[in-house]
């Protein structure tokens, strides 16, 4: 008898097989859900709506400060970006190097440590040795006012200067008119899309560094996990199915790029993507969004370190605290 179970995520081109059909999860009669703003998932999911579901990595975290936290982890991380990228500034602050944003005002995007903040900010400290607390800090929307996320908990770091932009500020219009210094965001600011001189990256070749990070680290930062209920912690082979289910539909979307490489891609529409895909191939090896811990043991334990380091977590936290135990060996 199949068991029945509501699962969400985001329709990436490595779960769409999930949604229509092309790949079942076995012994399930599995109920698939999706939404417009992955944020929504997530807030549905703290809501309890879904038995397993896409989750950002602090969204999950934070749950661990919880009196019961509610979920455990599967080592699938359906979402994942390289975030030096994610950094932008005012062209008239003074910032010419990353060692520049110390002392400075930055903007986040929807709340202090979104999953897109926490990489680069660990990356900023690691690596230029900025840290959080040098820096004061506007939490909003990046290009349309956003409310406080108050369905998560907001931990912040003591002695910390953290407010919330006003219900019409955006952090975009912010940025260009010199309110704030900088932003982190996983969105990119609308005045940097339509040419503005006033927003920069702080990484003008970000693809350059971002390169060359994972050449020195390993690290493809992850940025979700897929989350399940604690309840169905022991339900080892149902897991395994669903686990099974979302390896399949991702490397039914590798096999797609790899299969259309000796006709140099040309169902896409995206001009010398050939180059692109055996660039990514080189660097990244045959499977380039690999899950399991073994992978990505490195980048999560590195994430972990951050969010405690950030102030987010209450206590060190460590693979064995948050993922199924079968899965540790994966």
């Amino acid at each position: 008898m199949s068991a029945n179970l509501s699962v969400a995520a985001y329709t990436y081109e490595h779960t769409q097989a999930l949604f229509d059909g092309r790949v079942r999860i076995d012994g399930v009669d599995a109920a698939f859900e999706t939404a417009s703003l992955v944020s929504d998932i997530f807030r549905r999911t703290i809501e309890g709506r879904y038995d397993i579901a896409e989750l950002g990595l602090t969204y999950f975290l934070r749950t661990f400060d919880l009196d019961d936290a509610p979920f455990l982890a599967l080592p699938i991380f359906p979402n994942r970006n390289f975030r030096h990228s994610a950094v932008f500034v005012n062209t008239a602050a003074g910032i010419e190097k990353p060692q520049d944003l110390a002392g400075k005002t930055i903007g986040e995007f929807a709340l202090f440590g979104h999953d897109a903040g926490v990489w680069p900010k660990g990356i900023l400290s690691d690596e230029y040795g900025v840290t959080v607390q040098q820096c004061r800090w506007v939490i909003g929307g990046t290009n349309h006012p956003i409310p406080a996320f108050d369905w998560i908990p907001q931990p912040l770091p003591a002695r910390l200067d953290v407010r919330h932009a006003s219900e019409h500020e955006t952090l975009a219009a912010m940025l260009e008119s010199g309110q704030i210094d900088a932003l982190i965001s996983v969105d990119v600011p609308q005045p940097l899309l339509n040419g503005s001189p006033k927003v920069a990256r702080l990484f003008p070749d970000y693809e350059a560094v971002e390169r060359d990070y994972y050449q020195r680290t390993g690290i493809f930062p992850p940025m979700h996990i897929v989350a399940v209920r604690k309840e169905l912690a022991g339900q080892t082979d149902l897991l395994r199915s669903v686990y099974r289910a979302f390896v399949e539909a991702k490397d039914q979307a590798e096999l797609r790029y790899l299969n259309d490489a000796p006709k140099q891609h040309m169902s896409l529409v995206t001009p010398w993507f050939s180059s692109l895909f055996e660039a990514n191939r080189r660097l990244l090896g045959e499977d380039w969004w690999p899950y399991g811990l073994g992978a990505n043991r490195k980048a999560v334990d590195t994430f972990l370190r951050y969010h405690y380091e950030q102030g987010l977590s209450r206590r060190p936290l460590t693979s064995r605290d948050i993922f199924v135990p079968e899965f540790l060996d994966t």
